[in-house]
């Protein structure tokens, strides 16, 4: 895996691949795979670098409400791992041996028994084709590694809650790919929504959350929520990330100077 560390350093832990967890014992790795206690997210890790597999272990466990399952350094691995743990959570690396991370999140976004599972892909790739290829094959979120460890227990905790995040440069870069070479809008478009589910929609693309999409709309946060799953139902999308790229696709999201601020 190419990319350099998550940097920053959190109240959780310091920047990937450097510093132990605060509170965290040093010695001895945990086992993968073991189980997590209690109603804490479950988060399955593929990487092909055990030091970054690690340290996301260690960010991960140090956070309150989160747990590491287990751990994949193959896509392979990632897919057969997923389907025995049945994750919440699945951080996935994009270039792995035996499988990339791409076809991996294809096979589990299209496996029946994982469609509770959201894969969040951390990338420092500047080639977008990776970073649309896995939005095509149902990544719920996208982060780049230098993000802040904090900002990646928030992408976690954000994309288990539905939420699925978009690193804004990422999402500047789609709307881009959108723009320069349009692609034909695949499934039902806007002509089946209401005008206010195509506002919550056109936000969606611009990648507000919920609560930002309830403030500009001055709507409640559960009439968000509950537009927003009118969404999924009437474009058949599986999650929040597909509801993105129908925005794109049906025009909605158009150049940065249409955007809000």
């Amino acid at each position: 895996m190419s990319g350099g560390p998550l940097g920053g350093g959190p109240p959780t832990g310091e920047a990937l691949g450097g510093g132990p967890v605060a509170g965290e014992p040093i010695g001895g790795e945990p086992v993968a795979g073991a189980p997590v206690a209690g109603d804490r997210i479950r988060v399955l890790v593929a990487d092909d670098q055990p030091l970054i597999r690690h340290s996301l272990r260690m960010i991960i466990d140090g956070a309150p409400g989160l747990g590491v399952v287990g751990e994949a350094g193959t896509g392979g691995d990632a897919f057969e791992r997923a389907v025995e743990l049945r994750p919440d959570i699945m951080l996935m690396d994009i270039r792995m041996p035996g499988g990339d991370g791409i076809e991996a999140t294809r096979r589990i976004t299209g496996h029946p028994g994982l469609a509770a599972t959201r894969v969040l892909v951390l990338s420092m790739f500047e080639l977008d084709e990776y970073v649309r290829a896995a939005l095509g094959a149902g990544a719920s979120g996208f982060l780049l590694k230098d993000a802040e460890p904090a900002r990646l227990v928030d992408a976690v905790a954000r994309t288990h809650a539905g939420e699925s995040l978009f690193a804004p440069d990422i999402l500047t870069r789609l709307v881009t790919h959108y723009l320069e070479r349009p692609a034909p809008p695949t499934g039902p478009g806007p002509r089946v929504l209401t005008g206010r589910e195509t506002e919550v929609l056109t936000l969606v693309g611009r990648g507000l959350s919920n609560q930002d999409i309830a403030a500009a709309l001055t709507i409640s946060l559960g009439t968000v929520k509950t537009h927003i799953g009118n969404l999924l139902a009437k474009l058949h999308a599986r999650d929040r990330a597909q509801l993105v790229i129908a925005a794109y696709e049906h025009g909605l999201v158009r150049a940065r100077s249409d955007r809000g601020p």
